[in-house]
């Protein structure tokens, strides 16, 4: 081991969900670069690891990336840590991720815990493709934004959450989204998880009576194929029989096969088509 970036991916909420690899590594590195030193203590405590930890976060991931990238360069080996999880997903662990790879330095994953693939195997919904938005951005119009780029998303949607803020986030996914299906997965792995299936109206209305406690992930269902067409089938109604056709012939299509796409648009008959042109 020298001149590596290991990251290490720590327990979501229960202490044993943590490689046999992540735990001789820790011991290994020559430092620990930890979100929040004092909430990590904790870990290598319960493992006995005493290898040295500096804080990397947020609020100093640029300096101390750098500085970070210079005793990389120098030989040492480094092991990231977040505060529960995997590194570089929704935390500063992707910008000294980059930093590593411009400057030319190895960087390797231990895998292990992430509160997102955790929520979403429990939740019942598709896991084939899915859409990680993590926390949804404080600004308004960021916010509002990628809310808005959610209406349309096919793919199960999986979000994190902080108990403060999770009655508004479930207000405006009402708004924005409708009533779709929910998971709600809470305090994962810990000792008072809970996992429920409802709809967002059934969330909104029992966390608007109940205070939220605990860290939420929210797995969200797509919009179904059937939404889709009934949307866009909505969208051509609007038009006349004879705008819709027009919208067509102008493309050089010809009149009957005008006629057989228009009918499949708004999921009616061929014939109903004719009988309202004529």
């Amino acid at each position: 081991m020298g001149g590596v970036l290991y990251l290490c991916a720590t327990p979501i909420g229960n202490l044993e969900d943590i490689t046999f690899r992540a735990v001789r590594i820790l011991r290994e590195a020559d430092l620990i670069a930890a979100e929040d030193t004092r909430n990590s203590r904790k870990l290598l405590q319960h493992y006995d690891i005493r290898t040295p930890m500096t804080s990397y976060h947020e609020f100093n991931k640029i300096e101390k990336g750098r500085r970070l990238v210079e005793r990389l360069q120098a030989g040492e080996t480094i092991a990231l840590i977040t505060d529960a999880g995997t590194p570089g997903i929704s935390d500063p662990g992707e910008e000294l991720v980059k930093m590593c790879i411009d400057a030319g330095i190895p960087v390797q994953a231990v895998p292990g815990a992430a509160a997102c693939i955790t929520g979403l195997i429990v939740s019942g919904m598709p896991a084939r493709r899915f859409c990680f938005e993590a926390f949804l951005p404080q600004d308004k119009k960021d916010r509002r934004k990628i809310l808005e780029e959610l209406q349309d998303e096919t793919r199960t949607i999986v979000l994190y959450e902080a108990p403060h803020r999770l009655v508004r986030t479930l207000k405006e996914l009402h708004e924005t989204l409708g009533n779709r299906e929910l998971s709600i997965c809470r305090e994962l792995t810990k000792r008072y998880e809970t996992i429920e299936h409802m709809t967002v109206a059934e969330a909104l209305h029992y966390y608007e009576e109940q205070e939220p406690r605990g860290e939420y992930v929210l797995v969200l269902a797509g919009k179904t194929a059937e939404e889709q067409s009934r949307e866009q089938r909505e969208e051509w109604e609007k038009l006349t029989i004879e705008e819709h056709m027009a919208h067509y012939e102008k493309m050089g299509i010809d009149h009957k096969a005008a006629m057989k796409q228009v009918a499949k648009d708004r999921g009616v008959s061929k014939r109903d088509i004719y009988q309202a042109l004529l």
